[in-house]
């Protein structure tokens, strides 16, 4: 018995010394980031967060996945409560895009609790990340997808067989114009407004040489907010929705043919776009895939899985790859730095940065 009451003295003793030095011996509370995305149902965006997801757990890193359902105060209630429930990383693709206040009030929180802040995809303004030296952008350049897009469309009407034997195809009514619905993604958008601008711009600098242009057709709705540079202000606003741009496109097929010249090209700020808009055509028999049915040449951005069957399926026409593999493993690299002690921004040397500002590139491709 005196034996035992010894041992249970050292154990009180133990746990004394332990709780005085503020509890030294205890596990450490295990490493936790949280990824907040402004919309879940995104198409693209959601073969990131699988990519994310399956990435985070090989390398055996917590991260929580917070939908906030294209709701900017939502999206800010959700930050708020995962920095009172001990977050170490926000990893934020934020809501409303091109507003500095709106990204400010997360900046503000970010830095009053001291924790890191990766932006993704979306993109913020430079002054945005320079704004809190502990933060960083993840994301692609926003005019290098319209530039890609544009190559992508004059490569495809200056192939030979396109363009010695079978132009009459895609330039209906013969006056060397390729008149293109231009499907836009959403207003204050940094990837909107580059896809719309330079695909066309891009497309019609290689096309020039060779007497052919694109031209907005007066199937787009024309719009005054932007630059009266004949391309910008042309499109009907499918604001990145698949159902929107069935919706639009049915209705300018009532008053525009397939057949006449009047609509050659359908150009789409990302994939769903572009198939909601072929959806619309397979209502008239157009784009199916079938043998000898018409076609209309269709192109878009992301190569979600969806648009490269249709390209394989004859239905689409082209896409550009948005890697978002790389993407998630870009973010992983920089959440490991977190969880590492090293600081956010360790190593970024290795990725495609920005001069001046920590925003990193994931570089496009063309899939077709």
């Amino acid at each position: 018995m005196k034996k035992l009451g010894f041992v249970l003295i050292l154990a009180v003793l133990s746990a004394s010394v332990a709780f005085a030095a503020g509890g030294r011996d205890r596990a450490p509370r295990e490493f936790r980031a949280d990824a907040f995305w402004y919309l879940f149902a995104d198409t693209f965006l959601a073969s990131v967060r699988e990519d994310m997801t399956a990435e985070f757990a090989r390398a055996g890193v917590n991260v929580q996945h917070h939908d906030a359902n294209n709701s900017q105060a939502t999206l800010v209630n959700q930050i708020q409560t995962a920095l009172v429930q001990g977050t170490d990383l926000l990893i934020v693709n934020i809501v409303t895009t091109g507003s500095d206040d709106a990204a400010m009030t997360i900046v503000e929180l970010a830095r009053n609790a001291n924790v890191p802040l990766l932006w993704f995809n979306r993109e913020v303004s430079d002054a945005i990340v320079r704004a809190y030296p502990n933060s960083v952008f993840v994301g692609t350049d926003a005019d290098e997808a319209g530039v890609m897009q544009g190559q992508a469309i004059a490569n495809f009407l200056l192939r030979p067989e396109n363009w010695d034997g079978n132009r009459s195809r895609f330039d209906l009514d013969g006056n060397n114009v390729i008149n293109y619905v231009m499907l836009r993604g959403e207003h204050g958008n940094a990837e909107a407004f580059g896809r719309t601008l330079y695909s066309v711009r891009e497309a019609n600098r290689l096309l020039a040489p060779r007497g052919l242009r694109l031209a907005p057709s007066p199937a787009n709705v024309v719009h005054t907010m932007y630059p009266d540079d004949g391309i910008s202000n042309y499109f009907l606003y499918a604001n990145w929705s698949a159902a929107e741009a069935h919706r639009l496109m049915s209705t300018a097929l009532v008053a525009h043919s397939l057949t006449t010249g009047a609509i050659e090209l359908i150009i789409g700020n990302n994939d769903d776009a572009s198939l909601g808009a072929i959806s619309a055509m397979n209502e008239l028999g157009f784009n199916t895939g079938a043998p000898g049915a018409g076609k209309i040449p269709v192109f878009g951005v992301d190569a979600t899985s969806a648009a490269q069957e249709a390209i394989r399926a004859g239905r689409m026409t082209g896409t550009i790859l948005q890697d978002g593999t790389e993407m998630a493993r870009t973010i992983l690299y920089l959440t490991q730095n977190i969880a590492a002690g090293r600081s956010l921004t360790a190593g970024i040397g290795r990725f495609n940065v920005d001069a001046g500002v920590a925003k990193i590139r994931v570089p496009h491709a063309i899939f077709e």
